[in-house]
C-alpha cells in the first residue's frame, strides 16, 4: 500500500489587534473559547493535523501580533507562507480599512515567487455580537473587497460561537495545498526513487 504523503503547510493569520485572530485559532484547534484578552506578543503557532484527498496535512498556523510595534519581525515569520489569513471585526470598522495594509505589508515581506496568484483568504470576524445589531461592515462591502484583490475567498466567523471555523480553514488548508503543488512544480522537486521491486520486468525505454 503506497503510503500517503504528509505535508506541511505554512499559514500566517493577520489582522488588526483584538479581531480575534488568537480566539479563531484556539476555537478551530483547541473547540475552546476564553473570554479573558490577552494581547499577543511577538508570533505564536498551533498546529492541526487533518486529511484533504489522500494527504495529510498538517497545518502550522501562525497568529501574529497586532500591534504595530511587533510588525518589524514580520520578515521571518512571513517567509515560507503557503496561504495568508486577513482577519477583520465586522463590528469595527478601522480593522475593515487597514485590510489593505496587511495585505500589501505581507506581499512585501513574504515576497512569494508568483505574489499575483499567492492564496489569501478573508475572514469576517464576530458576527455573533449583539445579534449582528452593532455590524458596519456589510457582506456586500467585504465580497467587493476581496473582489477588488482577485476574488479572495470571504467567510463570515465567530470564533465564540464557533461559526464557520472549521469550514474557512478546511478552505485555507485546500488554498495552500494548491499554492504548495504549484511549488513542487515550481521548482521540480527531484522525482522520489522508485522501490526496486517495482524496477524489474518491462522495457528499459
Amino acid at each position: 500500500m503506497a503510503m500517503r504523503r504528509r505535508t506541511l503547510l505554512k499559514v500566517i493569520v493577520l489582522g488588526d489587534s483584538g479581531v480575534g485572530k488568537t480566539s479563531l485559532m484556539n476555537q478551530y484547534v483547541h473547540k475552546k473559547f476564553s473570554h479573558q484578552y490577552k494581547a499577543t506578543i511577538g508570533a505564536d503557532f498551533v498546529t492541526k493535523e487533518l486529511q484533504i484527498d489522500d494527504r495529510l496535512v498538517t497545518l502550522q498556523i501562525w497568529d501574529t501580533a497586532g500591534q504595530e510595534r511587533f510588525q518589524s519581525l514580520g520578515v521571518a515569520f512571513y517567509r515560507g507562507a503557503d496561504c495568508c489569513v486577513l482577519v477583520y471585526d465586522v463590528n469595527y470598522l478601522k480593522s475593515f480599512d487597514t485590510l489593505d495594509n496587511w495585505h500589501d505589508e505581507f506581499l512585501k515581506q513574504a515576497s512569494p515567487s508568483n505574489p499575483n496568484s499567492f492564496p489569501f483568504i478573508l475572514l469576517g470576524n464576530k458576527v455573533d455580537v449583539d445579534g449582528g445589531n452593532s455590524r458596519v461592515v456589510s457582506e456586500k462591502k467585504a465580497k467587493e473587497w476581496c473582489a477588488s484583490r482577485g476574488n479572495i475567498p470571504y467567510f463570515e466567523t465567530s470564533a465564540k460561537e464557533d461559526i464557520n471555523v472549521d469550514a474557512a480553514f478546511y478552505s485555507v488548508a485546500k488554498l495552500a495545498l494548491e499554492n504548495d503543488r504549484d511549488q513542487d512544480i515550481y521548482f521540480q522537486n527531484i522525482p522520489e526513487p522508485v522501490p526496486e521491486a517495482s524496477q524489474t520486468g518491462g522495457c528499459a525505454c
